[in-house]
């Protein structure tokens, strides 16, 4: 974990105040880690937002401390529009919104806009007055991080872009071969 804290790609630096911009970058990881899902290689999105709605206390674990779950298909309605927000946290210690879109393919610069956009609704719709300016987290299942770096460099809302790992075939069948080295039955309660 230690390597992997503070390593995403964001424009917290120049979006937000020192202090809160050191947090920040501190309580977002890269990548992050799902070992706890077991998804199809050709998952879609849904897909993995279900998976980590089903292992929640496991996806807050990873996510760090001070994440509390606000929603999932978060409705926002713009101008007549519906739009949803694939994920929706709040962080207790920096007392703002964590938005958070899901990508199963690499990283596109225009999903930055799109969170830009996101954003700018939370802050305007949810934000209350001891509120501090949402950020968005984008996680793909790749990025290349010149691209993620240009995409970010003049946006002027915080986000940041991380990569997610899911467990390869060959970790779950090792995972589920150690599962089988455990006593098949337990032993009696007059056996102890």
């Amino acid at each position: 974990m230690y390597r992997r804290q503070g390593r995403a790609i964001t424009n917290f630096q120049t979006t937000l105040p020192a202090a809160e911009s050191d947090l920040a970058q501190q309580l977002i990881k890269d990548p992050y880690t799902f070992d706890f899902l077991t998804l199809a290689q050709g998952a879609r999105e849904r897909e993995l937002e279900g998976g980590l709605l089903g292992h929640l206390r496991d996806f807050l674990l990873e996510l760090g401390t001070g994440f509390a779950f606000v929603g999932s298909q978060v409705p926002l309605e713009v101008g007549g529009e519906d739009f949803r927000l694939d994920l929706l946290f709040y962080h207790l210690k920096m007392r703002r919104f964590v938005v958070i879109d899901l990508k199963m393919g690499p990283f596109k610069p225009e999903y930055a806009g799109k969170m830009n956009f996101y954003l700018a609704v939370v802050d305007d719709l949810l934000h209350h007055s001891d509120d501090k300016p949402a950020i968005g987290l984008i996680l793909c299942k790749a990025k290349n991080r010149v691209i993620a770096e240009y995409a970010l460099r003049d946006i002027a809302t915080p986000m940041g872009v991380s990569g997610f790992k899911l467990p390869t075939v060959e970790e779950i069948e090792a995972a589920l071969t150690a599962e089988d080295t455990f006593p098949s039955t337990l032993p009696s309660r007059e056996a102890s």
